[in-house]
Parts: structure tokens; sequence; C-alpha cells
């Protein structure tokens, strides 16, 4: 099995820390990965795109995806094309209301997620990008719950450490958010 993810949002919404979080997991379980960032690293706000593939077996598919199972759509703006290389029935997580989970193909499975609502409710107001990665997760089931806090820890820089414990309810709330939503 190989699943692909492509993740589209902007600068400062934690989109490559997403990214690297799901890739390091699946390792971490003894899958394969393979992660490309595309980021406009000059600035907060610009575009940030990753693409992500986890197989069971060494993988085929090259992270320059021409095509995907599945997507995160994280804010509207830089998302151009992204949609377009969705597969018919990709599985798509919409931040809302950044993202109108209602502007779709119809042949896409869309879950709408108030990501930022939900962060703050876990009192993780910078943690919107693994509310996402949280509910995605639980949709999906590809990497267990566990993998992703423990990946997310490793990944963070020594000055960002203080934030583990806010961001670990952020991917727990995340995953509560689309609690009973069958795919």
């Amino acid at each position: 099995m190989e699943r692909e993810v492509l993740v589209t949002g902007i600068g400062g919404q934690g989109i490559q820390l997403l990214a690297k979080t799901l890739a390091l997991a699946a390792t971490q379980e003894g899958r394969y990965a393979m992660l490309a960032a595309d980021y406009g690293g000059e600035m907060r706000g610009g575009p940030s795109k990753a693409g992500v593939v986890i197989g069971d077996a060494p993988l085929r598919a090259l992270p320059i995806l021409p095509s995907a199972w599945s997507a995160i759509f994280a804010h509207h703006r830089h998302a151009e094309g992204v949609e377009e290389r969705l597969r018919a029935g990709a599985l798509v997580v919409a931040n809302t209301p950044l993202v109108d989970p209602e502007t779709f193909r119809d042949d896409l499975r869309v879950f709408a997620v108030d990501a930022l609502a939900v962060a703050r409710r876990v009192e993780a107001p910078n943690a919107s990008g693994f509310v996402l990665l949280g509910a995605y997760n639980a949709l999906t089931g590809l990497v267990g719950a566990a993998a992703l806090v423990s990946a997310m820890e490793e990944l963070l820089p020594p000055y960002r450490r203080q934030h583990a414990a806010a961001n670990a309810r952020a991917l727990e709330a995340g995953a509560e958010a689309l609690q009973g939503v069958c795919t």
C-alpha cells in the first residue's frame, strides 16, 4: 500500500512541521516515507506546500506528486492546482473558515474542521496545523496517535519544546473533532 498526501497552506501555519511529523511517525512505525517540501522561507504568509508518501514497502512514487490519494488544505491562498491533482474519491481535510468545503469537486470526500477554534478550545492557539493532522490521521489511520506525538516531540527545536504539550493536545483534539465520522 502507498498513500500520498498533499498539504497546502501559508507560512506560519505549521505546514512543514505537520508533514515532517507524519513522515517521521510512519518511519518510526517501521514503514517507508518520503517528503518533499516547497515553501517561501522568506516570510510568514508565503506559500507553503508539502507532499508525503507513506508505504509498507520501498516506495515507488516520488514525493513530487502528479496525483494524490488525499490532501490537507490549511488555507485557500497558494492552493492553486492542488485539487486538480487529487484522484476521484480522494480524502480532503479542509480548514474552515479559511477553506470553503463547498467549493471542492463532488467526487472528493471532504471533511471540514475549524482548526483554529479547536486549537483555541484546548489552549493551543498556535497549533492549528496539528489539529488538522490529528483530524487527518483519525480519518485515514495512517499512523498511530502515539507515533504522531513522539515524532512531533522529536522534531521540535529546543527553543520550541515548551509547546510540546499544547501540540499533543491539538493532535488529540483534531482526532476528536471528527470522532464518529465515517470515511
